[in-house]
């Protein structure tokens, strides 16, 4: 059974600092014993969800996090465009070049 947040000793971050090959003075021990902690008082709220229902995600590519559709949506005014544009000279927008010498026609 693994140790909760406040069973953690910085023993625990000494031996896991050991085992990672890290060097920690006994400040960083104690910081790190506090962010192990807080992390793993995370995981038990994390523990008490109910996820019964939810369906299970693969991987981060699943259609769940698939784009919206990109449809026009209402236009702003000509008049508001011009003044959020950080350089304009009416009826145009300037834009900066993206292009070099050699990519096409400037």
């Amino acid at each position: 059974m693994a140790k909760g947040a406040s069973q953690l000793t910085s023993e625990d971050v000494r031996r896991m600092a050991r085992l990672a090959r890290l060097a920690l003075s006994d400040e960083a021990v104690e910081d790190h014993r506090r962010h192990l902690a807080a992390v793993l008082d995370h995981m038990e709220i994390l523990r008490g969800v109910d996820v019964r229902g939810v369906q299970p995600m693969a991987h981060a590519g699943d259609d769940a996090a698939a784009p919206a559709a990109d449809e026009p949506g209402r236009l702003l005014p000509r008049e508001v465009l011009m003044r959020m544009a950080p350089a304009a000279e009416p009826p145009f927008i300037r834009v900066p070049k993206v292009l070099g010498d050699e990519g096409g026609a400037s």
